[in-house]
């Protein structure tokens, strides 16, 4: 996309000190974060972990729990059964195949049970300090209205991205993809007139015709 670094100038201006919305302090607690965040708010899953943190402190905490229990602290965040049950899956993985160290690449990443490439690249970009594409719901919608993408896929979504984003932008631009989703293009109503990036947004243009 040819206005790709216009937006990206803009949104820098606009949002220059972005961050990962999830609280962690320790690899483990956002890899478990992320998996929360399925479906889910960061600001619901930011309530919830505190307790879950303090109880489970390691990745044979998680591995080894009681799944009733896990269940309990995690409830709030939906789909509780299922997010549970890949909690300790994954945790058992990686002290099973992986020496109890998170992988720092996709492929190995997202073998791991309730991970998949959202979660991945959160990670990549979030703790190894990598380049990486996170298509969560604000970037997947903002990428179709903006023009971005045609595509509805997250997968596709991400390559679409990477196509056009300098490596060194890709995580913190998503970040600001959230930011501006939040802000200023919501799902129901955006506030197109607020937008600093509205002359390059497809959605924008074509109102105007």
């Amino acid at each position: 996309m040819k206005n790709i670094s216009s937006i990206i100038k803009l949104l820098k201006t606009e949002y220059p000190v972005v961050m990962c919305t999830l609280d962690f302090f320790t690899p483990l607690q956002l890899l478990i974060s992320t998996q929360l965040a399925a479906q889910c708010t960061d600001e619901r899953v930011n309530q919830v972990t505190p307790g879950l943190f303090n109880k489970y402190k390691t990745v044979y905490d998680f591995a080894y729990a009681d799944i009733e229990e896990l269940e309990s602290y995690i409830r709030p965040t939906g789909f509780y059964h299922n997010k549970a049950k890949n909690i300790k899956a994954c945790c058992k993985k990686l002290i099973d195949e992986f020496n109890e160290i998170i992988p720092d690449n996709i492929d190995e990443l997202i073998t791991l049970p309730g991970v998949g490439r959202k979660t991945a690249n959160v990670i990549i970009a979030e703790v190894f300090h990598k380049p990486a594409i996170i298509v969560d719901t604000h970037a997947k919608r903002l990428s179709n209205r903006i023009g971005l993408s045609d595509n509805t896929d997250p997968d596709k979504i991400e390559q679409d991205l990477k196509e056009i984003l300098p490596p060194e932008e890709s995580s913190n631009f998503c970040h600001r993809l959230v930011f501006h989703g939040r802000k200023v293009c919501n799902a129901r109503k955006p506030k197109c007139d607020l937008c600093v990036i509205n002359k390059y947004c497809r959605y924008f243009n074509q109102k105007k015709i």
